[in-house]
């Protein structure tokens, strides 16, 4: 797709300079995720003018894809996997301190019962406050 706006931006600029600026945009716009030399190929593939030196090409690319797919898929299942075990691992927390907040109402309830045995028995020997 040509743009018309880069040739009116630059009215002042040389044919070569446009070519150079054209050719940085065209760099911008590349997938960085294949490595340096499946890069090379591909830009190489894309000065042949589309002979049958395209299905390599066309490989690599489809291999450098399929890689960030399976890497991204990969991070993903990483990030499940961890959020799924914070979960387990806060409900085991929950668990303890439910299971420590019942033991302490037993430990209250029974004070309470000592406390009542104590005030009886203090009303029945006759000490009075």
């Amino acid at each position: 797709m040509e743009r018309p706006s880069l040739e009116i931006n630059l009215p002042d600029t040389h044919e070569e300079g446009k070519l150079y600026v054209v050719d940085s945009l065209n760099n911008l716009n590349t997938l960085n995720v294949c490595p340096d030399g499946s890069q090379h190929t591909l830009d190489e593939e894309e000065n042949t003018g589309g002979t049958g030196e395209n299905t390599a090409g066309s490989n690599i690319r489809n291999q450098c894809l399929f890689v960030s797919f399976i890497l991204t898929l990969i991070i993903s299942l990483a990030l499940v996997s961890f959020v799924i075990f914070l979960i387990i691992q806060t409900r085991n927390k929950m668990d303890q301190i439910s299971s420590r907040l019942i033991s302490e109402k037993k430990n209250i309830e029974e004070l309470k019962k000592t406390n009542n045995m104590i005030l009886k028995h203090l009303n029945q020997s006759g000490i009075k406050e």
